[in-house]
């Protein structure tokens, strides 16, 4: 009797090891099949509002209900919101030089500001005719360090039109073609002339000590259009009184110059991959004092659109009741000599010893409580509600080309998980915290 006695607690213990394993191996899988679908070329980068976004939505909202998680958002799991509302170039646009036809989005890119009128004529270099196209050399134009450089060719194209300008092209500017695409999410008054862009080769001919005159006709048009995004939001209701959310963006690039896809396994589909694993683990948790609100963030690419539109639209869930809010981006590339970067301490006094406390198990684990860097977490701290944001990629290690599925740490990412597991754990029979938005604490 006396043998038996001192072998259950080993049996107990042996049990316990072993089914903890099991877990960390499921939770090991399932990391790498969220990550893998959604960076694949199916989703062409999740970009917001774009194709592969909605893929990635339907996917997080499927796991969700798999899971048993209620959806919370306008029509199940999904909220949409306007990221965009303007217009962009229309596929009618044209433009000749010498009756060469340009290719539309790489040789020349109207500006988002630009008419859409056409023009044509006879241009001579160095010339600038009234009722006639100007040719202007950005590279010799005195720089403005107070005006973007969109703001530059705005204020240049103005004057133009004042001087009887039909057109402006601008030449030899140092801008990519991917860079100038990027301007046209941009929203500014529209001019009463067309405004045109060129590229490197273009620039070339333009510059040439041999060119005579340019025969030019362009066809500038441009469509309205609205782009939106989506975020995916589920609940678990426990009936407390208080609630935590955890969110992470699942949103990135999309299709670069030369059809690159920026997959964004990092970046951050990791940090997608973890929100849904620790909502499978607290839908079975008996951690009962605070609801959960589970959300996948679009438009954080946008200027944290997704996060900023919650915060203003969270029918249905009183943020005044939120305890704290976690966030995670950017979190499959840890590396323990650079550790993990904790931001957020400063918005609670009480965020440095919770973590204090909890990080010592994790021996490996270096944190860093000044990280600064700006995500989703930033729109719920500006509602007085303290955060964590959790990032292991801080020297952007993996390059944005190269943010592929088989370079994720996915034993590193379920570290992270398993701390932010427990901090929810630790908190759970504590008070609500309180918020502190001293500025040097942030």
């Amino acid at each position: 009797m006396k043998k038996i006695t001192w072998l259950l607690p080993l049996v107990s213990i042996t049990l316990f090891v072993e089914a903890q394993k099991k877990n960390d191996r499921k939770t090991l899988s399932n990391l790498q099949q969220h990550v893998t679908y959604l960076c694949s070329d199916k989703l062409e980068g999740r970009k917001s509002g774009a194709p592969g976004e909605q893929l990635a939505a339907a996917y997080i909202s499927t796991q969700l209900e798999q899971m048993a998680i209620s959806p919370k958002g306008d029509n199940g799991f999904l909220q949409t919101f306007t990221i965009r509302e303007g217009r962009e170039p229309a596929d009618n646009c044209a433009m000749t030089l010498n009756h060469e036809k340009l290719t539309t989005g790489q040789q020349f890119i109207p500006l988002p500001f630009s008419a859409g009128k056409t023009a044509k004529g006879e241009v001579l270099p160095n010339v600038n005719e009234p009722d006639n196209i100007w040719l202007i050399n950005i590279s010799e134009l005195e720089p403005d360090n107070h005006k973007s450089k969109l703001e530059q060719y705005l204020q240049q194209t103005q004057i133009a039109a004042k001087s009887g300008a039909t057109a402006v092209i601008f030449f030899n500017g140092k801008e990519s073609p991917a860079e100038v695409l990027g301007w046209q999410e941009k929203s500014m008054p529209v001019t009463s002339i067309p405004a045109i862009w060129v590229s490197n080769d273009i620039s070339k001919k333009l510059s040439a000590d041999e060119a005579d005159a340019f025969l030019i006709d362009l066809r500038i048009a441009f469509i309205p259009v609205k782009i939106t995004g989506t975020n995916v939001i589920g609940y678990i209701d426990n009936n407390a009184s208080k609630t935590v959310i955890i969110g992470a963006h699942y949103d990135h690039l999309g299709v670069g110059e030369g059809h690159t896809i920026y997959h964004g396994a990092d970046d951050n589909a990791s940090g997608t991959a973890a929100l849904l694993e620790l909502a499978r683990m607290l839908k079975s948790a008996k951690l009962k004092n605070h609801n959960f609100v589970i959300i996948a963030f679009s438009g954080k690419e946008q200027g944290l659109a997704g996060s900023g539109y919650f915060t203003t639209h969270s029918e249905g869930i009183d943020l005044s009741q939120v305890n704290y809010m976690i966030n995670m981006d950017i979190i499959g590339d840890l590396d323990t000599s650079r550790g993990l970067q904790i931001g957020g301490v400063g918005s609670s006094p009480g965020w440095s010893g919770i973590i204090g406390s909890v990080a010592a198990k994790q021996p490996k684990l270096v944190y860093d409580a000044s990280s600064t860097s700006t995500s989703d977490h930033a729109s719920f701290y500006k509602k007085n509600i303290p955060v964590l944001y959790f990032c292991t990629n801080t020297n952007k290690s993996i390059p944005a080309a190269d943010d592929n599925a088989d370079k994720i740490n996915y034993d590193g990412t379920l570290t992270v998980i398993k701390l932010v597991y427990d901090i929810i754990t630790k908190t759970d029979n504590m008070e609500k915290l309180a918020f502190d938005n001293t500025p040097a604490r942030k």
